[in-house]
């Protein structure tokens, strides 16, 4: 029974797939992380200053005793932004691609070792780590004159790669509410006191807390329905990799859960919110084709 599952596994893991849908992949998780980290460098250029009292190494430096020296990490930011656009165009993949990854990981690291905890950055490493190590330049890459080139499985295998971690993600969030939070989660308790919580915190700290905030807190029967979804929008993610039909409406009801996380705690989760790590699950290359051939229509 274990061995047939395992061939079905490695039969799924291995379905084939153009190498433009890899490609456009490869071109929005680079893009991504260029744009993320441009918008975002300050903070991780603050994190090169990281007091010895505050530093708690995790990730690639679990081996570290005491923070680096600051021009480390600029040199690390400042070769994450390069290998990302040579990887996003394509050019010396195999070189710019592994390094992107490498140097992505490094940094957000570093910066969680300070206690700056992104989930979402951590879900962006794992794509990053599966397309620097596969074949994601054998299509729309600078340079490259556009060849015919047939599916294969060394195309689908990353992307279905990319589809777990993301799925496995969202699976593990819906567990530890359960784990930790138990009934408390799901009578919505939990979920009300996170929401007023963050708006507190923001006040205190002198920030904006959001206009949704007070007033949805004052109707603790809302919070049990949406504790409800949440967590089984987060256990029902492998819906999306065995049932197609259920992958659209999986996407938008996750989707649809961060808006409002945004809107009522203003935390924003970037990745999933411009729906790029949900871009794996999905046929890319046909959006490609379309957006082709509107542009040469005009």
């Amino acid at each position: 029974m274990i061995s047939e599952r395992l061939e079905q596994f490695e039969a799924w893991l291995a379905d084939p797939a153009p190498a433009e849908r890899l490609a456009a992949f490869r071109i929005l998780t680079g893009a991504f992380t260029l744009i993320y980290l441009t918008i975002r460098l300050d903070p991780f250029l603050d994190a090169a200053e990281l007091p010895t009292s505050s530093f708690d190494p995790v990730g690639v430096w679990f081996w570290l005793d005491d923070p680096v020296e600051p021009f480390v990490i600029h040199a690390l930011v400042a070769l994450t932004l390069v290998s990302g656009l040579l990887a996003t165009l394509g050019v010396a993949f195999r070189l710019s691609g592994p390094m992107l990854a490498a140097t992505f990981l490094a940094i957000t690291s570093y910066r969680s070792s300070g206690g700056q905890l992104l989930y979402f950055e951590n879900l962006v490493a794992l794509h990053l780590v599966v397309v620097g190590l596969a074949p994601a330049a054998d299509a729309f890459a600078l340079g490259m004159r556009p060849a015919r080139v047939a599916p294969h499985a060394r195309y689908g295998w990353p992307l279905r790669l990319a589809a777990l971690a993301t799925v496995t993600t969202y699976v593990l969030a819906g567990v530890a509410k359960l784990r930790i939070g138990g009934s408390g989660w799901l009578d919505g308790e939990s979920l009300r006191n996170h929401v007023a919580f963050s708006a507190a915190r923001l006040e205190l700290l002198g920030g904006t807390a959001s206009p949704l905030a007070r007033p949805i807190t004052r109707f603790p029967w809302l919070f049990t329905p949406l504790a409800l979804a949440t967590v089984a929008i987060e256990l029902g993610a492998p819906l999306a990799l065995v049932r197609r039909r259920w992958r659209t409406p999986w996407v938008a009801a996750v989707w649809a859960l961060h808006a409002g996380i945004a809107a009522s705690m203003f935390v924003v989760f970037p990745y999933p919110l411009t729906l790029v790590a949900f871009a794996p699950l999905f046929a890319l290359e046909r959006a490609v084709a379309r957006a082709r051939r509107v542009v040469s229509r005009r």
